[in-house]
């Protein structure tokens, strides 16, 4: 596959200084290697901080903040019909910053908070027969947090409490409906994280504590509950992937971080291989800057939408070909 291209910003000594000299504005993205694609625009309320997850070629999507109410509604966006449908709406109190993932076929989403107070309920979501289910509630409250499904077991970590950020993490077992605190991750404690799966692998990295953006990055191993730290996401500096409140996706075999919050909405958008442990600036998300996204991704495509940016609350949707040529009119 012929992914590389001279003019994409690939992160090594010498492409630092072509990132000195090279404005990152989005007026310098036309020439960059990735292409955006307008989708149907959510049929529900703009929102920002909504949760969800990808199951086969739907993605569902629910909860979040719209800059008055916190939100319960629940939607399913069907890749192939480019159509949105509602669904039956989350069953806890309202909420945003919520975390959700899906474990073989079925989807879960909890914590998060209520414009009071941090929360710990879960419930899991049965797409065949439109229900949610109450499950086992996360030990310890918090919002912000990251959570994935990966071999048959769902995880939640980072966070904050209400107090403090959090460094924690937990492994949900879908058969016993039990917790389990796991030990072993040696980075900052952190909210408003970013991770994607690729191979079974997780990576981490990204998010904020005590106002600091971070940049250690990590890999986790299911199989053995592991943690391997990788190339900090400053290792050349000046490069923009440190943010917070981002999205991350996988696509092809390649990990992806977009748009999210570093003194402001960032629009950048940043590709991971992990043969090299090296990342690649792409044509940065063509829709309007924006922090608090969703990404769907079924593993072959992608879609980002809704968010915000300052008090704008957001509803479209774009698709995303990171190896096609850019083309403006689309």
């Amino acid at each position: 596959m012929n992914k590389r291209k001279s003019n994409v910003y690939k992160i090594t000594g010498v492409a630092l200084l072509a990132l000195v000299i090279t404005s990152c504005s989005s007026d310098d993205d036309g020439d960059d290697l990735g292409n955006w694609v307008d989708k149907s625009v959510f049929d529900g309320s703009p929102r920002s901080s909504v949760s969800g997850f990808t199951i086969d070629n739907v993605g569902y999507m629910g909860v979040g903040y719209d800059g008055d109410d916190y939100l319960a509604s629940f939607w399913a966006y069907d890749m192939e019909g480019d159509y949105w449908s509602q669904k039956a709406d989350f069953p806890g109190v309202a909420r945003n910053a919520a975390v959700g993932f899906e474990i073989d076929g079925t989807g879960y989403i909890g914590s998060g908070y209520d414009g009071v107070d941090e929360l710990t309920d879960f419930y899991s979501y049965n797409t065949a027969s439109n229900t949610w289910t109450e499950i086992a509630s996360l030990p310890t409250a918090r919002r912000s947090a990251v959570g994935f499904g990966v071999n048959g077991f769902g995880y939640v970590g980072t966070g904050y409490d209400g107090e403090n950020d959090r460094k924690d993490f937990w492994k949900y077992n879908p058969v016993n409906d039990a917790w389990t605190e796991l030990v072993g991750f040696g980075g900052n404690k952190r909210r408003s994280a970013t991770t994607f799966t690729i191979d079974g692998l997780v990576y981490l990295g990204t998010g904020i504590s005590n106002g600091v953006y971070l940049d250690d990055f990590w890999v986790f191993d299911p199989t053995t509950e592991s943690w391997t730290k990788k190339l900090d996401l400053d290792e050349e500096d000046d490069y923009s992937i440190q943010r917070s409140n981002a999205v991350g996706f996988t696509l092809d075999g390649y990990g992806y971080i977009a748009t999210g919050e570093i003194g402001g909405a960032t629009n950048t958008v940043w590709e991971y291989d992990p043969a090299s442990d090296e990342w690649e600036r792409k044509t940065s998300f063509e829709g309007a800057t924006r922090q608090d996204a969703i990404a769907f991704s079924n593993g072959n495509r992608v879609f980002i939408g809704m968010g915000r940016t300052g008090t704008l609350y957001l509803d479209d949707l774009d698709e995303f070909f990171p190896q096609d040529e850019y083309e403006e009119e689309d």
